[in-house]
């Protein structure tokens, strides 16, 4: 499989390229392993970052009712409900979405069926435009929290399933000791996740193989789910991977 943030670099699918950041593409560095910290730092991976993106993205909802983007496109959310679906989760089961930012993928959740929703950011603005969309659908039985998932406050704990698009490839972005970052993240995540529940990670930066080193304690691989695959310079490999853990 092809390093898909090496790959997907030429596709300036980048927030830095003018977009708003609904996919967080990066380049690897010369160091090369990610484990390493090979990433290259960025302002994706800060929350100023987010803030004044989340910021812009309110102001249009108010003045246009646009949503914004939807990270990974809309086949992204309907991949990881299909699975949900195939897999009988309770329509109660407790449901996170960590960083769940203009919140659409809470709404997908609702409209099929899926009633104990929380979603949590650390922008303050995300959740504030989450809230407004909430609104605008009619739905009001959804939890929506202000969190750090590398600094929880709250006693965030027993969900059944954990839900995660780009958080992590934007916290391995982070300039300031993303190696460290990554672990804390894995901390969290074992802290909130129930024993057997199941987390559902899609990253465009990091390979089946990496997200398996980087969750290797306490987590056991459960599912592969079929990504896109795309051809560049002669080498195929998915523009996405996505994975289901098990808490072990």
């Amino acid at each position: 499989m092809v390093a898909p943030g090496a790959l997907l670099r030429a596709y300036e699918m980048n927030a830095e390229a003018g977009g708003s950041g609904g996919v967080v593409a990066a380049g690897r560095s010369a160091a090369g392993s990610p484990t390493a910290g090979g990433f290259v730092p960025s302002a994706l991976g800060t929350r100023a970052h987010w803030d004044a993106v989340y910021d812009r993205e309110l102001q249009t909802f108010r003045e246009y009712g646009d949503t914004g983007e939807i990270w990974f496109g809309e086949e992204s959310m309907k991949r990881l409900i299909r699975w949900m679906q195939k897999h009988k989760i309770p329509l109660d089961a407790s449901v996170l979405d960590i960083g769940t930012g203009n919140g659409v993928f809470l709404v997908e959740l609702a409209k099929f069926g899926f009633s104990n929703i929380t979603g949590i950011d650390y922008s303050a603005s995300a959740i504030q435009l989450s809230g407004s969309i909430l609104e605008k659908e009619g739905l009001s039985n959804i939890n929506l929290k202000v969190e750090d998932f590398l600094n929880l406050s709250s006693k965030l704990s027993g969900f059944h399933v954990c839900i995660d698009k780009g958080t992590f490839d934007a916290i391995s972005l982070n300039p300031d000791n993303a190696v460290e970052k990554r672990k804390q993240y894995v901390r969290s995540l074992s802290r909130v996740l129930e024993a057997k529940g199941f987390f559902l990670i899609t990253s465009c930066n990091w390979t089946k193989e990496e997200l398996l080193d980087e969750f290797s304690e306490g987590f056991e691989l459960f599912e592969e789910l079929p990504t896109p695959k795309f051809s560049f310079g002669g080498r195929s490999g998915n523009s996405v991977a996505a994975l289901v853990f098990q808490k072990s």
